[in-house]
């Protein structure tokens, strides 16, 4: 789907680079109106799913960037059907003030992009994906270059080192990955944090935490809200 100049559109934001990618992308244009970011949250943790961060930095972030925010809360260990309905209920609000599409910051999981269309198909709504089809490693250095800034939160240690968890993603980081992980992580060897960038009116200020084990398998670095 192209966004439709002048149309309204909800911003599936996860804080990563990704995200702020095609953020970037979609504000350089000025081609539809973000009526939000949408976000799901582990309610039990108050933490962004997936990533780990705290839902203050997530705030801090959508305030930095001057959006609204829209919270999908879910519980620990959700089904795919608490998931969906959940999100199928903060969709279908918007959709009734006149949005007709959510966009995405996925690069090339075909799966992932054909499970999204499906799921907001049903509710008659369309997918953007800027950035859809783009060299990770060129995107990558895309967001370095733009002065971008963003921390490694969690790392699948099944397929990432944990000790990469913590760093910068910078040059060095992208440089001292194996060449079997791709540049980006899309396929979930890592996730980030974006603190600062052209789309921030501010810096999103943070300290690090303790570096935790989770599940015998992800190491997640905590972020503290300054």
């Amino acid at each position: 789907m192209v966004i439709q100049m002048g149309s309204k559109a909800l911003f599936s934001w996860s804080g990563g680079k990704d995200s702020a990618l095609a953020l970037y992308e979609v504000l350089g244009t000025r081609s539809c109106d973000i009526a939000s970011l949408i976000t799901t949250v582990t309610g039990e943790y108050d933490r962004v799913s997936m990533h780990g961060v705290r839902s203050l930095l997530l705030e801090m972030q959508a305030d930095s960037l001057g959006l609204r925010l829209e919270k999908v809360i879910i519980p620990r260990n959700a089904s795919n059907e608490e998931y969906e309905n959940s999100l199928e209920r903060a969709l279908l609000k918007y959709k009734g003030s006149g949005v007709d599409s959510v966009i995405y910051g996925d690069i090339f999981l075909e799966e992932i992009r054909k499970y999204r269309e499906e799921q907001l198909g049903k509710l008659g709504l369309g997918c953007v994906f800027p950035i859809w089809g783009r060299d990770s490693l060129s995107l990558a250095r895309t967001f370095i270059e733009a002065g971008f800034k963003a921390v490694v939160v969690c790392v699948d240690s099944t397929l990432l080192d944990g000790g990469f968890a913590g760093r910068e993603f910078d040059r060095d980081f992208i440089t001292d990955l194996p060449p079997d992980i791709d540049p980006c992580g899309e396929n979930g060897e890592f996730h980030t944090f974006v603190y600062d960038g052209p789309v921030f009116r501010e810096r999103v200020k943070f300290v690090k935490g303790e570096i935790v084990l989770r599940d015998g398998r992800f190491y997640y670095c905590d972020l503290l809200p300054q």
